[in-house]
């Protein structure tokens, strides 16, 4: 940390470089702006003095990995500088400027007097420097102030999930500024397959943004690194925790290296971009979390996703394309060194492993403008980015007896819709669909479709996943829809219409086979709940309404702690081409209700409950309550809570005891053997 005469002013340089909020005895600072440093001990005059900073195991001039430099008059915009600012009997105070481009991490800072011949230099101890957002000559710069904060310093973060017909959104902790996260992040980048391979080479690439996001994409799955986490989706999290009981980065991360860096368990997509913000966030790169509905996962890359259904209507899991409900990712803001001006700005950074990129599961950084425009050509990603928000989707029906496939469908509208971040300084949804892409539906959009398929060689090659002018030609006789009659909430009965209209001008019969599969929220059917079929007869343009109804008790052992059931009818219609009607439902769980009893004031014990309804007329067993709040309490908060008979009301209360004043985010996650990771959040503000 710092020599015995050394003083950082670390009170100072903390509010001016905005790192206050990070709880270190060492010296935090951004790049490109000076910090002052007082050090006793020297008697000769400052003119003499030389500095050395240098950073990584193998510090080189070359590499700008480290720099020497004395005292002169002005600050250096190109390299590191000191100026003086003060001078006493035995005591010198230096303003020290790193450029704007500088590597980030842990610096060790010595100076030697050039009059004391070849002794070695002193050590004045350690600092971090990391990425400067408010400074105009970085990377990283972003003008607008109330962005910074958000972007950079908000620890509390609320991503959105469910389905396109039924948004719903939980809070997070990515508590950025905790303990130990700052030197757990820069571990993170020292055990990168990069920094392996060549140490000094990766330190030296670390004034890059676009580097170290890529980079870090990487690190945060453990998929080809010992990352920080593992991806599980099979609906089954034993041995680790289910990816939707976590309620903030910081216990992951803790986790991670508590264990010796062996992976945690269990991921998925929010846990793993929630996680990237917190590290990228900590570093100084502004970044957010987005969720994009109906997303889909191209596998092999032709801008189409093909989706199976047999006879009886059941989704197969046969192709290594998917359509997920939602899917979130991260966007980090910096400018494109490499690539025209026009792509700088958000950038899609994606931790999740889906697919390999160079070998290894990382993805990004894709300029947010080049899928827009469809310049899929460029680096990094970007036909795999653009296929998530605007492929086509391809319905077959599949024979798995003769292996043969018909199309019965295909789509361009349903691929990315409601693309949500939140809101800068509030609590709101920001829809950002029209950032991605151009109106679905508008020429302007086929265009770049076409523009993009081109690109990627795909227009004139031989595809025989393609289908043929025939196919997509025919047109059905008839039409369906789902329609959801009641509520939507774990512990009461589904209740559907199946909505069935006869298109033309004469009857016609119609099978239908009807199947209900609980499935986890990337759409991979787990459980089958239900099934069903009955033959109709439609008369001419008629219109008829088939209620459906499953029971609580028919799906509650089936459902996945995603709480989501995909409900398919596929109508086999006689003389006429099949088709198929579907819906994906994301069930609610029941609500909790948080109440601050009381003034929250700093170091002042507050009470809060939590209460909590049972809505079935079953007891509900193994109730656990868990709670954490940067600036509330320390740690996380762990509550057995006992069992509820039906109808049955809980009341649980606890102490706070917050630490810092302004707005704070209490998050409280409720599980027992009923209902998975019920999740609420209240702002409590704080005063003195």
């Amino acid at each position: 940390l710092s020599g015995p005469s050394t003083n950082w002013h670390l009170k100072e340089n903390a509010r001016d470089h905005h790192t206050s909020k990070f709880s270190s005895k060492e010296l935090i600072v951004r790049r490109g702006q000076a910090f002052i440093v007082t050090f006793n001990g020297t008697e000769q005059p400052e003119q003499s003095l030389t500095f050395i900073a240098e950073t990584g195991p193998k510090p080189s001039k070359l590499a700008k990995t480290q720099a020497t430099f004395g005292i002169s008059s002005t600050v250096s915009k190109e390299s590191w500088s000191a100026v003086l600012q003060s001078t006493s009997s035995n005591s010198v105070s230096i303003s020290i400027s790193s450029p704007p481009n500088a590597v980030i991490g842990r610096y060790k800072l010595s100076v030697q007097t050039t009059s004391s011949g070849s002794s070695s230099p002193a050590s004045l101890g350690t600092f971090v420097l990391l990425f400067n957002p408010w400074s105009s000559g970085d990377d990283v710069f972003m003008p607008n102030k109330a962005e910074c904060e958000e972007y950079v310093l908000e620890e509390f973060g609320i991503i959105f999930a469910g389905n396109k017909n039924h948004i719903n959104s939980f809070g997070w902790n990515f508590g950025q500024f905790q303990g130990d996260i700052l030197n757990i992040c820069l571990s993170m980048l020292d055990r990168s397959l990069n920094y392996r391979q060549d140490p000094a080479t990766d330190v030296s690439h670390r004034n890059d943004p676009k580097y170290l996001g890529r980079v870090l994409s990487a690190m945060v799955n453990a998929n080809d690194d010992q990352g920080v986490l593992l991806g599980n989706w099979s609906g089954n999290y034993e041995g680790g925790k289910s990816p939707s009981s976590w309620t903030g980065s910081g216990e992951i991360l803790q986790n991670w290296k508590k264990s010796g860096f062996k992976p945690v368990r269990y991921g998925q997509c929010w846990v793993f971009a929630a996680v990237l913000t917190t590290v990228l966030r900590c570093l100084g790169i502004p970044t957010r979390t987005i969720t994009n509905f109906s997303s889909a996962h191209d596998a092999d890359g032709n801008l189409r996703v093909d989706e199976f259904y047999d006879a009886s209507g059941n989704h197969l899991d046969r192709a290594a394309d998917s359509i997920w409900n939602f899917h979130v990712w991260n966007e980090s803001w910096f400018s494109r060194s490499d690539l025209d001006p026009s792509y700088s700005g958000w950038q899609v950074l994606d931790a999740t492993p889906q697919e390999e990129s160079g070998g290894i599961y990382q993805c990004g950084p894709a300029s947010r403008n080049a899928i827009k425009e469809g310049d899929v050509d460029l680096d990094y990603d970007c036909p795999f980015v653009f296929a998530e928000v605007n492929a086509d989707c391809m319905y077959w029906n599949y024979d798995p007896a003769t292996g043969k496939k018909t199309l019965m469908f295909s789509k361009s509208t349903v691929i990315g819709q409601f693309i949500s971040t939140k809101a800068v300084g509030k609590d709101d949804r920001v829809d950002v669909t029209n950032d991605y892409k151009y109106e679905e539906g508008s020429t302007k959009e086929r265009d770049i479709f076409k523009k993009a398929r081109k690109k990627l060689g795909l227009e004139d090659k031989f595809d025989p996943t393609a289908p043929t002018p025939q196919e997509i030609d025919q047109k059905p006789d008839i039409s369906g829809k789902f329609k959801v009659s009641g509520p939507l909430e774990v512990g009461k009965d589904l209740n559907l219409i199946l909505v069935l209209a006869n298109l033309q001008s004469d009857a016609k019969t119609v099978h239908l086979n009807m199947t209900a599969w609980s499935t986890v929220y990337t759409r991979r059917p787990v459980h089958e709940i239900w099934k069903d079929s009955i033959s109709v007869t439609l008369s001419p343009k008629e219109e008829k309404q088939f209620p459906i109804k499953i029971s609580y008790t028919e799906y509650q052992q089936q459902l996945t702690t995603d709480n989501t059931i995909q409900v398919t009818a596929l109508c086999h219609v006689e003389g006429g081409i099949q088709v198929l009607v579907q819906r994906d439902i994301t069930l609610d769980n029941p609500a909790i209700d948080i109440q601050v009893l009381g003034e929250a004031k700093v170091n002042k014990e507050v009470d809060v409950e939590v209460i909590f309804t049972n809505p079935i007329d079953t007891e509900v067993m193994d109730c656990v309550l868990q709670v954490e709040g940067n600036d509330l309490l320390r740690g996380i908060l762990e509550i057995d809570v006992p069992p509820l008979k039906a109808s049955e009301k809980s009341s649980t209360k606890f102490k706070l005891i917050p630490f810092e004043t302004g707005p704070k985010h209490l998050l409280v996650n409720f599980s027992c053997d009923k209902f998975a990771d019920i999740k609420t959040f209240k702002m409590v503000n704080v005063i003195d």
